[in-house]
This record gives structure tokens, C-alpha cells and sequence, in this order.
């Protein structure tokens, strides 16, 4: 103990305030991993009476206990334990689904669907590109004829 902890009779001294609340992480990283509210939170952890906790004491045992504040450690952690219990529960579902065994299989294991792509645009291209010849060839034998109709 610091001397500054202690009275001049060398007791300890009584620290004032309320007592800090406390709160039981598994139970508190489940319900934000569910994606609960601060006030579903709340009111899961109300005291004896019935009487939901604080936000702003969870936020404030948050920042004690994990370093940053209740929407902080949301954000960052909340869609964990809800994203592992989705995954279980599709691929369980998927024993029993074609649709569901499809799904997971193209975006996890980056199956596709197999179709046959007919790209007809070179063709189109060069069709385009040989009428243009065909029709420049014209214009230039009649701009012979008429050159000859004149010469004469």
C-alpha cells in the first residue's frame, strides 16, 4: 500500500464512492455477440429488484474492462459469436438443403455455375469492318465511272 492510503494511524483509509459494479464477461461478449442493444444489455443485467442496469455503468465497466467504451468494444466485436452461430446453423441446414449446400458452396468455396458465354463480337466487328470495305470499293468504282463520263 501507498502511505497515501493509509491514515495517519497507519489504518487504511475507507475509500469513498459507491462500490463498482460488476458484470459477467461470458454473459456480456454473448449478448453483444448476439447483437443486443445497450439497453437489451441493460435490462438483462437488472439487480435484485428488477431494476435494469445503467447504460452508462456498462459503458464505464466496458472501458475498465476491456480499455474502451460499450459502443467501442459493439462495434468491434459484435457480430462475432452471431456470425459463428449463422455459419453452424447453415451448414447444418445444409445437410438437409440443395439450396443451402449450393449457397455455401459458391461463397465459401468459390464453386459456379457452368454456363457456356458465346461472345459474337469479333464476328460482328469484322462483318462491320468488311461492309465498309465493300462500300468504299463502290463509291471508288463510281467515282471512276464518273471521272471516265468526263474525261470523255
Amino acid at each position: 500500500m501507498a502511505t497515501s492510503d493509509l491514515k495517519k494511524d497507519g489504518t487504511p483509509k475507507k475509500k469513498g464512492g459507491r462500490p463498482k459494479i460488476e458484470f459477467d464477461k461470458e454473459q456480456f461478449q454473448k449478448l453483444v455477440g448476439l447483437g443486443c442493444t445497450g439497453k437489451e444489455i441493460a435490462w438483462w443485467f437488472s439487480n435484485a429488484q428488477g431494476k435494469p442496469a445503467n447504460i452508462d455503468t456498462i459503458s464505464r465497466w466496458c472501458k475498465r474492462t476491456y480499455g474502451m467504451d460499450f459502443t467501442a468494444y459493439k462495434k468491434e466485436n459484435g457480430g462475432i459469436f452471431r456470425n459463428i452461430q449463422l455459419r453452424q446453423n447453415q451448414l447444418e441446414l445444409s445437410k438437409h438443403s440443395a439450396a443451402m449446400a449450393i449457397f455455401l458452396g459458391k461463397n465459401y468455396l468459390g464453386q459456379t455455375d457452368v454456363t457456356e458465354v458465346v461472345d459474337n463480337t469479333p464476328i460482328e466487328k469484322l462483318d462491320s469492318i468488311l461492309k465498309g470495305i465493300k462500300d468504299n470499293a463502290e463509291q471508288q468504282q463510281r467515282n471512276i465511272a464518273l471521272f471516265k463520263r468526263k474525261a470523255e
